[in-house]
């Protein structure tokens, strides 16, 4: 496990660029543009190089660092922090996992420290959806020689704009077809970028759809690859990060409309009432409660992190820590609109836009229903499984008037 104190000058500096993408964030918002001013600032500061190996330029730091730093970007600015949070489970994998041979490691943690060069997995497709749901990808790697040659459709490959390589998964046209990921250059000829990002929320993360013609990588640009008919296979373990990073991107987005709502209510002095709004019951029992729910979010989140670096188990509990942070960001949001009223609402104030990012936690797979139902299987299978045993009943006794010590007076 890292020592946190190593980290705190790079945690504040996070803190620090948080507050000032959050100065940009509507304008991100409002136009749907990429943030590449954030990123160009994320790597001055050495912050895309947080996870990454030392022997690679990077700091070496583990979950619970890179929770920290996400949590203090995206209370800023959620869309740029869900950019990063891909980024850093990408190298932490390159790091840790013994699935990326030796050239491609060189190749994107050199990148890495040269410049600003995000990578990403891209995974889902329109027509089978998340492979969290048990297909396989329709896209199809050809061997030709010396080469893979891979033709597919990708959607939501967060951060396409800045993205150097994409991880794509795909399966190949073997007589024995085998399944693993492709890292493609976004540079390669055949490669082509479809504006399908539109959504509520997180508008600035550019998830567009990504379609690859016949683009040709080298036999051994290939990472993790198994027969088909086992699937995908995952990293139980691995999984912390992405159960961890993303739901703190939302949380981020609750306790930025959080602060507006302090800023707000204490600020705000009707004449009607004489005094701050923050002096209203009302208002301070609403703000209680969010309080309530984000420091449930946090110790949650923290716990999950600190479990991972430590080596201690977690099980399923990672994806609970999603279903109940997203869920309770969604709560926190939606409540401070209750309290903000009209000003709330106006697209002039950020709590409209904190309420809409929050709500974009909904699509990240698995759903709620899932985490639901795989965490009720487990249950039943725990209880099948469990071996029958005996018990005795403890007694029963009478009741009995208990001996009171009798003090006499002096």
């Amino acid at each position: 496990m890292t020592d946190p104190t190593r980290f705190e000058a790079v945690i504040a500096k996070a803190e620090e660029l948080g507050n000032r993408f959050s100065l940009t964030a509507r304008h991100y918002d409002e136009t749907g543009e990429f943030p590449f001013a954030n990123f160009d600032a994320l790597h001055e500061a050495g912050l895309l190089g947080l996870v990454t190996a030392p022997e690679h330029g990077g700091l070496g730091g583990g979950l619970t660092e890179a929770l920290a730093v996400v949590s203090a970007i995206a209370r800023g600015e959620p869309s740029t922090a869900l950019v990063l949070s891909m980024h850093y489970n990408q190298h932490y994998s390159v790091r840790t996992s013994g699935k990326w041979p030796p050239h491609l490691v060189e190749r994107v943690t050199r990148a890495n420290r040269e410049g600003v060069a995000l990578i990403n997995a891209a995974q889902v497709e329109p027509r089978v959806g998340s492979p969290s749901h048990g297909s396989l990808p329709q896209t199809i790697a050809r061997r030709v020689g010396d080469q893979w040659r891979i033709t597919g459709h990708k959607t939501y490959a967060t951060g396409i704009p800045l993205l150097r390589w994409v991880a794509v998964l795909a399966v190949t046209d073997e007589p024995e077809p085998r399944l693993g990921s492709f890292l493609v250059p976004t540079s390669a000829d055949g490669i082509r970028v479809e504006k399908t990002w539109n959504a509520t929320g997180m508008r600035a993360t550019n998830s567009d759809d990504l379609i690859l013609d016949d683009v040709a990588i080298p036999l051994e640009d290939v990472l993790d690859i198994a027969p088909a008919s086992e699937g995908l296979k995952r990293d139980e373990r691995m999984g912390a990060w992405y159960f961890s990073l993303v739901p703190a991107i939302y949380d981020g987005a609750a306790r930025g409309a959080r602060d507006w709502l302090i800023e707000f209510t204490t600020s705000r002095a009707p004449a009607s009432l004489g005094a701050p709004l923050s002096t209203v019951p009302r208002i301070q029992d609403g703000l209680g409660e969010i309080e309530v729910l984000l420091t449930v979010n946090r110790r949650l989140l923290r716990s999950i992190a600190e479990d991972f670096d430590s080596g201690r188990a977690f099980g399923a509990d990672a994806a609970a820590v999603k279903h109940t942070v997203i869920a309770n960001a969604i709560t926190v949001t939606t409540l401070a609109l209750e309290l903000g009223g009209n000003p709330g609402i106006s697209r002039d104030n950020p709590l409209e836009r904190h309420h809409r990012d929050a709500l974009s936690g909904k699509a990240h797979a698995p759903q709620n229903n899932l985490i639901r139902t795989m965490l009720a299987k487990a249950v039943f299978s725990r209880h099948a499984e469990a071996p029958a045993v005996a018990l005795e009943p403890v007694p029963v006794r009478p009741h009995q008037q208990p001996r009171l010590a009798v003090v006499g007076r002096s």
